[in-house]
């Protein structure tokens, strides 16, 4: 009877209409569980699955990055890095046709890669940079498609929300597409290999975002027009242009780069991620103190450094007077270090900050992990009907073989983006279809990546693109939302072109996790 397709056309139905994505995945589910049975075309003994499926999903300890990562990254909006950041690099490139456009991709990498929070950056830099840049003269349409474009950049730079999701999936996947051929020692593939797969073609972006503007400056200079050397505050100095990167480029390293350096596992670096995030606002919001979190702030990164370099395990039979001199000086640290960081977290709740992060990171995290649930009873469902079979013999049956088959894919989620958001789109999609694909000889990583880059269209494509809502909320009213909309096509374009870069030439994904962790 085909229900495995009526299933997903009725529950894509439901949720373009409205209804919330996690309740409906999960009640369309059981309807067409009940209809299956009725029909002979289900086995309610499929059910028995889910607690043992929903159990094993909370337990797997990469998924704890999620609400870190969120928490780091609401945390950082209220400590007002992109204010600095949009000020400090709109006054250095000021002076340049275009130059604030570009300064507002620049930041949108940095925030990217710093807390990955894309309505937080569209909303901070759509405040802050589109009413300058419509002052200044720039032609609304770059002005509003540069902001929604840089914003859209955390969800392919790491950290990222979509990452995390998709490298934990995709990694259940390749284990199942390695037994089904027999490889009982199966190889993994790990949140940290998508992490490095997904940061080249994450700058390949930045690339093309600039190298756009720079071209419209080129040839339409009317539309970004420079700012006059007159009409603001001098160029910002050296210092105060370091000042103001030291933030962001900080957390990079110690959350990126533990993460690239093998030092740490996503959740470990996501969780100094939010620790270094709540150091720095409670940092910035203080007067008193703050030489206390400073101190704390000093000692964590000398304990970090001296755990890479020495063996600090207490309890072992041997122990070199050097390594015990080591252990002392880093349990002197670690007490500095847990002064600093509650003396932090006591600032931050003081000042009206740690409530609304922990509530915000919690919605989210909450709404997140609902749509799990649900997408999961979908997931099962869909493959007691016989799913599994149709959208294999689909992919099979596709010309071209293999390409054929991941180009269906990226178009069926490509069309998917104007209508539902980036984890509705990761929870349906790649349970069903990434154990065929790797079946079929794809590479994971490869696939991840080029996923986590379409996924990312999904905020900019209209009617339903997030970025676009969140910028129309915060614009000025002679703004048009028409506007708004042709300024994102030609980023979506750019986006499309990176995604055929990546897909023609797999070592832009590939080459960095091969050098790094083999």
């Amino acid at each position: 009877m085909y229900l495995d397709l009526v299933m997903l056309v009725a529950t894509f139905g439901l949720i373009c209409l409205g209804f919330p994505v996690a309740f409906t995945l999960g009640g369309a589910a059981l309807a067409f569980a009940l209809l299956g049975t009725l029909t002979g075309d289900f086995n309610l003994r499929f059910l028995d699955f889910l607690p043992s499926r929903v159990y094993g999903l909370m337990t797997r300890d990469v998924l704890v990055a999620v609400p870190l990562f969120v928490f780091m990254g609401v945390m950082l909006e209220r400590s007002r890095i992109a204010e600095e950041l949009l000020v400090g690099l709109g006054r250095l490139f000021r002076s340049a046709p275009g130059g604030l456009s570009i300064s507002v991709t620049i930041v949108g990498a940095l925030l990217a890669a710093s807390t990955g929070i894309v309505g937080a950056t569209v909303v901070t830099m759509g405040l802050l940079s589109l009413p300058a840049m419509l002052r200044h003269g720039y032609d609304p349409q770059l002005a509003c498609g540069s902001i929604c474009a840089a914003g859209t950049l955390g969800q392919i730079i790491p950290p990222s929300i979509v990452l995390v999701l998709l490298g934990d999936f995709m990694g259940s996947a390749h284990q199942e597409a390695q037994m089904e051929q027999g490889i009982m020692a199966a190889n993994t593939v790990s949140v940290g290999d998508l992490f490095a797969g997904a940061l080249l073609p994450g700058l390949l972006l930045v690339g093309l975002y600039i190298a756009y503007q720079i071209g419209v400056a080129r040839f339409q200079p009317h539309r970004c027009p420079p700012i006059r050397e007159d009409e603001d505050s001098p160029p910002p100095s050296l210092g105060h242009l370091m000042g103001v990167l030291a933030a962001p480029m900080t957390l990079i390293i110690a959350v990126l780069g533990s993460i690239l350096g093998g030092l740490a596992t996503p959740t470990e670096a996501a969780s100094v991620g939010a620790v270094g995030a709540t150091l720095l606002a409670g940092f910035r919001a203080g007067r008193a103190g703050r030489w206390v979190i400073l101190a704390g702030t000093v000692a964590l990164g000398i304990l970090a450094v001296m755990g890479a370099v020495m063996d600090l395990r207490v309890g072992r039979e041997t122990v070199s007077g050097t390594e015990g001199t080591g252990i002392w000086v880093a349990a002197a640290l670690g007490v500095v270090g847990i002064v600093g960081t509650v003396h932090a977290f006591l600032v931050t709740w003081r000042t009206d900050v740690l409530v609304p992060v922990v509530l915000s990171a919690a919605r989210l995290t909450g709404m997140i992990f609902t749509i799990v649930i649900g997408a999961t009873l979908f997931t099962l469902v869909f493959r007691g009907l016989g799913g599994d079979d149709t959208v294999h013999a689909t992919l099979h049956a596709m010309p071209g073989g293999v390409f054929g088959a991941v180009g269906l894919v990226m178009l069926a989620m490509f069309l998917m983006g104007f209508f539902l958001d980036f984890v509705e789109i990761t929870l349906l999609v790649v349970p069903i279809v990434a154990p065929i694909l790797l079946v079929m000889g794809v590479d994971p990583v490869w696939l991840g990546v080029m996923m986590a880059m379409n996924l990312q269209t999904s905020f900019l494509t209209p009617p339903f693109g997030f970025a676009l809502f969140y910028l129309r909320g915060v614009a000025p009213r002679e703004v048009r939302t028409i506007q708004i909309y042709r300024g994102a096509v030609p980023f979506i374009g750019l986006q499309v072109v990176g995604l055929g870069l990546v897909a023609l030439f797999p070592g832009i994904a590939t080459w960095l996790p091969e050098l790094l962790f083999g």
